[in-house]
């Protein structure tokens, strides 16, 4: 038995702050939310973590991510999103992508999201079963988005193959308490009617989600309109892509009545702000998404393209954005921010009565964040601070499925400066070439 007793308890679920209050935490799950002085007196032999500056919360929740590309941060830059992908990423892939480079990129990324206080990504990327062992390897909760296109790479050779090796990664590490997976058709423009049928059928079958870029550029409207005489999203709702299975990544360009469409499918969408702007994909109607009872989490696309896992950075792009290109700075308020980044990003991927907040039941994904520093005092309001103020270096704690897996700003699940070490390997190589 754990006792954790911050200076702030923000369990998501209900809302707002509680003071003076303690977790409890038994084996992998929370058993107790109750005021510090009950805890102490009902569990007395328990261990206490004592947080007297800190706001204890639930794990962020990375909504779309690209793990393994930590290898290919900075890689190429301020480029346009087909640019940036035809000239530059694939064929970097096409040359470098390995289980390897897969494995130690998704370690180097998870090291980098843990310290920033992100328990749990939904990934999308190929050599599936090197993105699990990763997770696996450092304690780190995952969703494995496997990566299905139509053009080969060194990983398959058509749709068929990506959707055999997804089904025997799936096989291979059935049952692990961390880890989910997703089928994750890259995008509207990679894949073809038949695969997305196809996926369509598997996923129904297995029970389990799908994956997929959608609306992300005006490029990519325009190509579908070009060839299919629709947009992307009527020809994937014409196919019965659309339902509460789907995570619809970046959803960025969207008519009204395309909000509608959404909401009433159920569709979730992770929204992936500093991503959007790096590219010049432009600024998604998060405001209005929301307002239409869209399911909306947050992301940070991979750190190819953003630069970095950030879940803070991300939090607050996302709350300032949604104000600025709504005109309102009552949209997207400091709570609702946090819900999008971590109960928001649960329930999208169906695991909403696992993590997401801190309830008695659910698994304890937990981390704490010192607010004592000089960017954040004096501290008035808490949530506010989290999205306004604090920086992902004030996370100092950091707990998954109960395990503390990062503790006074040091990694005890991974050895860092083996994942760093990694890391400067392949930049070697990758420059040699």
């Amino acid at each position: 038995m754990h006792i954790l007793l911050p200076r702030w308890l923000i369990a998501i679920e209900p809302r707002g702050v509680l003071l003076d209050h303690a977790l409890v935490i038994d084996a992998e799950r929370i058993v107790d939310l109750l005021p510090a002085a009950d805890a102490l007196a009902r569990y007395p032999e328990a261990t206490l973590t004592r947080l007297p500056d800190h706001a204890l919360l639930p794990g962020l929740i990375n909504l779309h991510a690209h793990s393994a590309m930590t290898l290919l941060r900075g890689y190429a830059d301020d480029l346009p999103l087909m640019t940036w992908l035809n000239q530059h990423i694939w064929p970097a892939e096409g040359k470098h992508v390995s289980d390897e480079f897969v494995f130690d990129g998704t370690l180097l990324a998870i090291a980098e999201m843990i310290a920033g206080g992100t328990t749990c990504a939904n990934d999308m990327y190929f050599h599936h079963a090197a993105v699990t062992r990763a997770a696996l390897s450092s304690d780190f909760r995952i969703m494995v988005g496997c990566s299905i296109l139509e053009f080969p790479n060194a990983y398959a050779a058509n749709a068929d193959g990506y959707i055999r090796r997804a089904l025997e990664c799936m096989d291979e590490f059935r049952g692990e308490n961390l880890v989910g997976f997703t089928l994750a058709p890259h995008a509207p423009y990679t894949v073809s009617d038949e695969t997305f049928r196809r996926v369509i059928t598997l996923a129904d079958e297995l029970q389990i989600g799908i994956h997929c870029h959608i609306h992300e550029t005006q490029d990519e409207i325009a190509t579908s309109l070009k060839e299919f005489g629709v947009r992307p999203l009527a020809r994937l709702s014409g196919l019965g892509l659309l339902g509460s299975h789907l995570i619809a990544a970046h959803m960025v360009h969207t008519t009204d009545e395309e909000l509608a469409l959404l909401a009433r499918q159920g569709v979730h969408v992770a929204h992936n702000p500093a991503s959007n702007l790096k590219l010049a994909s432009g600024f998604a109607r998060i405001a209005d998404q929301l307002a239409a009872g869209i399911n909306v989490g947050i992301g940070t696309d991979g750190a190819a393209s953003n630069n970095k896992l950030d879940m803070f950075a991300e939090l607050r792009l996302a709350a300032l954005l949604a104000k600025g290109a709504s005109g309102n700075p009552e949209a997207l308020p400091a709570w609702q921010a946090l819900e999008m980044a971590t109960l928001n990003g649960a329930r999208a991927l169906g695991w909403d009565d696992r993590i997401g907040s801190l309830r008695p039941g659910k698994q304890a994904d937990v981390i704490a964040v010192d607010l004592s520093a000089v960017g954040t005092q004096p501290c008035y309001d808490p949530l506010s601070h989290l999205v306004y103020a604090a920086d992902r270096s004030q996370v100092s704690h950091v707990w998954i499925a109960g395990r503390n897996v990062y503790a006074d700003h040091r990694h005890l699940s991974l050895n860092l400066a083996e994942t760093q070490a990694r890391a400067r390997r392949w930049h070697s190589r990758i420059l040699s070439v």
